[in-house]
């Protein structure tokens, strides 16, 4: 038996009209949680966790990741108050800094993406406990701010971040941290140190995204996850032998899973590459077994 809280992700190059049907098809497997992606591009963060939250009726919905230079902090708080008014204890509001590519390409990048991180959660996170936001900061100025319809159950506001003073930034101002795909646990202690010393209270959740394949022909997997493993290595910086999935046979995916666990993640969220990902999402579900 485990405690940690296993999620799966809609992949971004997944068709939007296929969202409903597997929030609810995930919901049924038992899963804890369904992530949207907001890129560039692809989809629309909120308007996808609108859908999946309409779609189901338990599960919770993240958003990973709002970028903080595409978003006013007051309307993604309106945004985000919505959704949790209408699914209360349902909503995970995941922001981060963005691709400064991609940033820039839409004439976004921010002076200072450390402040404007900042700032944004600081307002967004006091907009959606219903009070009146005075700041004038670096990147974020509100004058008065206030939401007339607050959320009755204050969604987490979780900081989608990679580097060391991102990571301290988070442990300062979210309620938790998001790791992207290809961290092991290795990783996972060090981003809990930093989180800590950032000043992060002991309920700092860490959620942790996974590329995932599971099947028995381990030159299968390897052909399918190649793709995911060269191009995010290259993003991170290391060779793809030591980007981290959970892959192979279910029991294996299942290990890599608990090791995530161990190591600090409080939530598990797979990103299935290959053909059927729900089948592969129940053969993991299957192998960890029962959870509290």
């Amino acid at each position: 038996m485990t405690n940690v809280r296993i999620g799966v992700m809609y992949d971004r190059d997944w068709a939007p009209e296929g969202l409903p049907d597997f929030a609810r098809r995930a919901e049924a497997l038992g899963v804890d949680d369904v992530w949207v992606v907001e890129d560039l591009g692809w989809n629309g963060g909120v308007s996808a966790a609108a859908v999946a939250l309409g779609a189901t009726a338990r599960i919770k919905v993240g958003i990973g990741i709002a970028p903080a230079p595409l978003r006013s902090p007051a309307l993604l708080a309106m945004e985000l108050a919505t959704l949790a008014r209408v699914f209360p204890g349902r909503l995970v509001a995941g922001i981060g800094h963005g691709v400064q590519e991609w940033m820039a390409q839409v004439g976004a990048a921010a002076r200072s993406p450390l402040a404007l991180l900042e700032e944004t959660i600081v307002s967004v996170r006091a907009l959606l406990r219903g009070e009146r936001v005075e700041l004038t900061g670096r990147e974020v100025r509100l004058d008065g701010v206030q939401l007339t319809h607050p959320p009755t159950e204050v969604p987490p506001v979780v900081a989608g971040v990679v580097r060391s003073r991102s990571l301290e930034l988070s442990g300062r101002v979210a309620d938790g941290t998001v790791i992207t795909e290809g961290h092991g646990p290795r990783d996972l202690e060090n981003a809990r140190a930093l989180t800590a010393k950032g000043g992060a209270a002991s309920d700092h959740a860490l959620t942790v995204f996974a590329f995932a394949c599971v099947g028995d022909d381990a030159d299968e997997v390897a052909r399918v996850l190649h793709p995911h493993i060269e191009g995010h290595g290259a993003w991170l910086g290391r060779p793809p032998h030591e980007v981290f999935t959970v892959s192979g046979p279910a029991s294996q995916a299942a290990e890599s899973l608990r090791a995530l666990a161990t190591a600090g993640a409080d939530t598990v969220v797979l990103r299935i590459a290959g053909p059927d990902p729900l089948r592969q999402l129940e053969a993991v579900l299957d192998a960890v077994g029962p959870r509290n």
